[in-house]
């Protein structure tokens, strides 16, 4: 009985531990969808789709990933585009006024590498 005891309370141990690292995880996304919307009506940040009607007129393509941080006091959109011919494009966006404010480059991938290899 003993030798069944241990692995399980091992087992039980484990998987309170991964409860307090995962369930904390789902909290942030609400604290940070939180403090987007407060952002947004604060008058810091536009709404996305407004960010991305602007940014997309000088910079087409396929949005991949969006985040919204706060840097050196302003919102920033992270913006991860895929660029017609395959190119790979990032963008940080001042939040408040559409400005694009840093471009990383990316090169394209040849279009016979494989699709996970194709969209990073």
């Amino acid at each position: 009985m003993k030798r069944l005891l241990r692995p399980a309370l091992l087992c039980l141990a484990a998987l309170g531990l991964a409860a307090g690292v995962l369930l904390p995880a789902g909290a942030d996304e609400r604290r940070d969808h939180d403090r987007a919307r407060a952002a947004m009506k604060a008058g810091e940040a536009l709404p996305l789709q407004d960010v991305l009607e602007k940014v997309q007129r000088n910079y087409p393509g396929e949005v991949l990933e969006v985040e919204l941080e706060r840097e050196d006091g302003r919102w920033v959109y992270e913006l991860k585009l895929l660029q017609p011919g395959g190119r790979l494009l990032k963008l940080d966006v001042d939040a408040r006024t559409a400005v694009v404010l840093r471009t990383r480059p990316r090169p394209a991938l040849p279009a016979s590498a494989p699709p996970a290899e194709r969209r990073p």
